[in-house]
């Protein structure tokens, strides 16, 4: 059953509209527990839009098994995803720092107000995040650590191969996930891949995690998987890789890679002079889980992020 949740006129006599389906058993008593699929904040980040029509596709083949209700919201950012904009094109504003919101604020502020009215009191959200163009990331959930005891037994459920602990200094207050976790309604975070595009491998694992999850919360009675076992971090575990040059980054370790302390890395080099402006070297044993997708750096850009073992 689509719904739209949240609405506001555009120029032009157009109209920004923000929809869900909702999936729901034959005979709702009122009493089903419901989980909540959210993607598309930032509309270059095109990872969840495979996730949302595999989980409906599934859940539709088998409604036999679905005890519960499944909210599904694809493009939280529609005008973004329509124009591959990041953030919302007429405000140059990235969505994921206004909630939650305010109904009596600008248009981003209303709809930001208007869709956490919408989440919460779900028993889980789950908020589907890709990369940006700039980097690749293995499939992990990450989790603030003020929300950690409640966040991470369901983290350990989802399928995901690695979790992160934030810190809470590093989570920022004005996040979709942030703002739910803070009115009691359990919200996840879950990043993989890289900015415009779709890795199906991963969609896959997420999905089959979500079956797991939704079978923990007596959403579905079908069979599910048995989910992998997480690498489990925190900050304090994780080393990032800087450029101190700029120029044109050449990774030699493929991504998702175990490395050792000193292992050449990759360089950035200087297409002008045929020269390596530095060569990047791992400063520790440990684990590629961030690498950049795009070869163009400046000083400062990030190159990768190493979990340490």
């Amino acid at each position: 059953m689509i719904e739209e949740i949240a609405s506001a006129g555009l120029p032009v006599d157009e109209e920004l509209s923000i929809k869900k389906n909702r999936m729901q058993p034959l005979h709702v008593t009122g009493k089903e527990k419901r989980f909540s699929l959210v993607t598309g904040i930032h509309g270059d980040e095109l990872e969840g839009q495979y996730v949302c029509y595999e989980l409906l596709r599934r859940i539709k083949e088998d409604k036999e098994h679905l005890k519960g209700i499944v909210d599904v919201y694809p493009a939280m950012n529609p005008l973004g995803i329509d124009s591959i904009t990041r953030g919302i094109p007429l405000f140059d504003l990235d969505m994921n720092r206004i909630f939650p919101g305010n109904r009596e604020g600008s248009m981003a502020e209303f709809l930001a107000a208007e869709i956490i009215e919408d989440l919460k009191g779900s028993d889980l959200c789950m908020d589907v995040h890709a990369s940006n163009i700039f980097l690749k990331e293995i499939s992990q959930i990450r989790i603030n650590e003020v929300s950690k005891d409640t966040l991470l037994p369901m983290a350990k459920r989802a399928n995901v191969d690695y979790i992160w602990i934030h810190s809470a200094s590093t989570v920022l207050e004005s996040t979709l996930a942030y703002s739910l976790n803070s009115i009691g309604t359990p919200t996840l975070v879950w990043e993989m891949g890289v900015g415009m595009r779709i890795t199906k491998e991963y969609g896959d694992q997420m999905v089959d995690g979500i079956f797991v999850l939704l079978k923990d919360l007596g959403i579905w009675d079908g069979e599910v998987i048995e989910p992998k076992t997480p690498i489990i971090s925190t900050d304090g575990n994780v080393h990032f890789l800087n450029a101190a040059v700029s120029g044109i980054f050449l990774p030699c370790v493929p991504h998702w890679n175990d490395v050792k302390r000193g292992e050449h890395i990759g360089d950035i080099v200087d297409p002008l002079t045929g020269s390596v402006s530095q060569r990047i070297y791992s400063p520790c044993n440990g684990l590629v889980f961030t690498l950049r997708e795009y070869p163009v750096v400046d000083e400062g850009s990030l190159l990768g992020r190493i979990l340490e073992r």
